[in-house]
């Protein structure tokens, strides 16, 4: 594996955890910044929306607002970065599993996990997401679905 290599799988490694930490922290802001502008998000597997990344963050805001603790944790990540003939490309997908556990403004606690598939692209300001989806294949409480 050559250091460019190495340097994108570190890069890719930080947009994926700066894509918890704002989901988790409620920034959504910085949760806009990490797609392109043509960015989509795919929730509907988790019982949310699927649309442009802007439009899905103002949904995730107001779906995880009264959640007063929230943990995305992203684990067994699996990355493949376009070869290009020896060469890293411009592209790149992320497989990962996810545990997300979940605490209501109320006291009731939620338990979920899955997968999420990131589609990834290098641009000048280095690699966005260009495309999430997440993929729920269990939970764990009582309270409505919470989405990504």
């Amino acid at each position: 594996m050559d250091l460019a290599t190495v340097m994108d799988r570190l890069a890719i490694d930080e947009v994926v955890t700066r894509y918890a930490v704002a989901v988790d922290e409620g920034d959504w802001p910085g949760y806009r910044a990490l797609f392109t502008p043509d960015g989509r998000a795919d929730y509907t597997a988790a019982g949310g929306i699927e649309g442009p990344a802007a439009e899905v963050g103002d949904w995730l805001a107001g779906t995880l607002g009264p959640y007063a603790v929230r943990q995305h944790l992203i684990v067994n990540r699996r990355l493949r970065i376009q070869d290009l003939g020896g060469y890293p490309g411009d592209r790149a997908d992320l497989r990962a599993d996810y545990l997300s556990p979940l605490r209501h403004e109320s006291g009731e606690q939620l338990m979920s996990g899955g997968g999420f598939v990131f589609g990834l692209v290098r641009g000048d300001e280095g690699w966005l997401v260009r495309s999430v989806v997440a993929r729920e294949t269990w939970r764990h409480g009582a309270l409505g679905r919470a989405g990504g």
